[in-house]
């Protein structure tokens, strides 16, 4: 039901309240002014019939009473009349005639108790009230009851029994009630009619207001409101109008700049300023975590702030994030919430092992059976691979799993809002990545591509107390090539260059992985030998001399060889200051090419007394 016939329902049933409560009223009043009157009227007989037996008594006429009461009972509206005696009267004057005897209970309730009766008999046809009066001696009134009858003050002497017919009121009654309805009715069409003309423009602009704000949820401002109201209502659709046309105008504006910053998302609704909140409340989240990670020392921080994003924004719970090296083709495993990975061993290292990788695209477990073969060695997980590019050099891949297909439902509807938190993690990312590229190219020797000492200073500066704390033994190698000016004289510097390179490599594949070797300056190297064994670094340093010695070098149609002296000492053997140690091996450096070079000198605190 609409509002406007509502309006005219509520107005109806206020006119039919209106008139139900009269209609009763006027019955209820008809009523008991029939019923008042028809009282009166008795009262008003009993008493012409009282005195006018009395003058019976008086005159002498008594037989004559019947034709008195006959009159009287005839008159209109009196249905019966009858009077009763009492035994007293009986006693002392007879029975009286045939309609002077005692009918009903009544009668004799009356005759006994001295007090009025009155009784309403009515059907469908006629109603009748009933009313019968007592008559009591008294010697105090006019006439004087107790000159005439053998009875003591306040005995009853009789009663008098009268039936009228208050049909007739009541059937006026019906018809004003009838006449009242009628006029009420007429007054009822004629309001419905007033306030259907007036209000009908009212409700027909407030469905309008309505309708339009439907479509406003949906979006949709292009609605106008139409009214045949003057005034204010004209006003109110007006400026709904010009307010829905600067809706449309701002939030078409408003949307398609969101899309700018957030150009995919998975947030719809039905409700597209939700949507844009939503929207905006994402691109909250991103600037703040873009804020975060731009003050990360490096690329290692701001992965493990994706891995806190990813387990408590997203709420995933197990998956894996790899990085790739595009030169090299290698996976390196950043993070992993359980230790086993569900991707294949070969595919954990080798990167193109990885389908999503391999083919720069989504890949979801549910799209196609057994999608990537690396990812299907349990065949009880569903699984979803991300790839996202850094940059030419670098990608990172996302690897999510799930022990259902409804599960991995839900993590796909978050795919897109990762990938936006990953988008704008990206160019930080990638800066990191460049800064690291350019520290690490300012700490290694461009020529060589190990280490400098600039590296050393920092390296030596970081650990010297974790050194000194957790008792880490050195053995630090001073390098020098012997006579290395010449060969620059002689050759070349391109010449030198080479010599350089080649013991750079020698160097490198004589030392393990927690070994270190530094071009210390021009062409002397040092090597710093990790919790090395006397008779192991003694060995490196043969081996280190032997092979360099053994190299041949053809410049200018000529065949050279070259040799290098070493100097050793120990860290903390000789010293518990590693630039102390160094210093002491630079000292037995010195002393090799003193004593005439191509030695492997050790040292001893006899070499700094001298």
């Amino acid at each position: 039901m609409n509002t406007n016939n509502k309006v005219l329902l509520i107005v109806a049933l206020m006119f039919i309240g209106l008139a139900t409560a009269t209609i009763i009223n006027v019955a209820i009043n008809f009523r008991e002014y029939a019923y008042s009157n028809a009282i009166e009227k008795s009262k008003m007989t009993a008493e012409i019939v009282r005195d006018g037996l009395t003058a019976h008594m008086v005159n002498g006429i008594m037989d004559k009473r019947e034709f008195f009461l006959r009159n009287i009972a005839n008159s209109k509206d009196v249905e019966d009349l009858w009077i009763v005696r009492s035994d007293s009267v009986i006693d002392q004057y007879g029975n009286g005639f045939k309609n002077e005897i005692i009918r009903d209970e009544i009668d004799k309730s009356v005759l006994k108790e001295g007090k009025s009766v009155r009784k309403i008999t009515e059907d469908a046809e006629r109603a009748i009230l009933r009313v019968s009066i007592p008559y009591v001696a008294t010697a105090y009134g006019t006439p004087n009851c107790l000159q005439c009858h053998a009875v003591q003050e306040g005995d009853v002497l009789g009663a008098i029994s009268m039936e009228f017919n208050i049909s007739g009121i009541r059937h006026a009654g019906t018809m004003t009630i009838a006449k009242i309805f009628g006029i009420n009715l007429l007054f009822l069409l004629i309001a419905i009619f007033i306030t259907n003309h007036y209000i009908k423009p009212y409700m027909h602009l407030f469905h309008n207001l309505q309708q339009g704000i439907k479509k406003a949820h949906l979006g949709d401002f292009t609605y106008r409101f139409t009214t045949q109201l003057k005034g204010e209502g004209k006003e109110v659709a007006e400026e709904m109008n010009g307010l829905f046309e600067k809706m449309q105008d701002a939030f078409g504006s408003i949307k398609d700049q969101l899309r700018t910053f957030v150009a995919r998302t998975n947030i719809s609704c039905s409700d597209p300023l939700h949507e844009a909140r939503s929207i905006i409340n994402e691109l909250s989240d991103i600037y703040k975590f873009k804020k975060t990670i731009e003050l990360e020392h490096d690329k290692y921080a701001i992965y493990e702030r994706i891995t806190y994003l990813l387990k408590n924004k997203f709420e995933l719970t197990h998956f894996a994030l790899y990085e790739v090296n595009h030169a090299l083709k290698e996976r390196k495993l950043i993070y992993i919430t359980q230790k086993k990975s569900f991707c294949a061993n070969k595919a954990d290292n080798a990167a193109l092992e990885c389908r999503a990788y391999r083919t720069a695209t989504d890949i979801i477990s549910t799209d196609f059976p057994q999608l990537c073969s690396s990812c299907t060695q349990n065949g009880k997980l569903e699984y979803a691979c991300l790839p996202f590019t850094i940059n030419n050099d670098f990608s990172l891949i996302l690897s999510i799993s799930s022990t259902s297909k409804e599960k991995l439902g839900d993590i796909s509807n978050k795919i897109i809002s990762i990938k936006n938190f990953l988008e704008a993690a990206k160019p930080v990312i990638e800066s990191k990545i460049l800064m690291d590229i350019l520290r690490e190219s300012s700490l290694r020797d461009g020529l060589t591509g190990i280490f400098n000492r600039r590296f050393l200073e920092e390296y030596i500066e970081q650990e010297q107390a974790e050194i000194q704390r957790e008792g880490i033994a050195y053995d630090i190698m001073m390098i020098d090539i012997d006579l290395f000016k010449q060969t620059n004289d002689n050759y070349g510097h391109d010449a030198g260059d080479i010599v350089i390179k080649t013991l750079s490599e020698i160097l490198k594949s004589s030392i393990r992985d927690s070994d270190m070797a530094v071009r210390y300056g021009g062409e002397e190297f040092l090597i710093m030998l990790r919790h090395a064994q006397h008779e192991a670094t003694m060995r490196i340093a043969s081996k280190i001399q032997a092979d360099f010695r053994e190299k041949k070098f053809y410049f200018n149609n000529e065949t050279f060889t070259k040799t290098l002296s070493i100097g050793i000492a120990r860290l903390p053997h000789d010293n518990d200051s590693i630039w102390k140690v160094i210093k002491f091996a630079d000292v037995a450096l010195y002393e090799a090419k003193n004593t005439g070079r191509d030695k492997i000198v050790e040292f001893t605190p006899e070499l700094c007394e001298g």
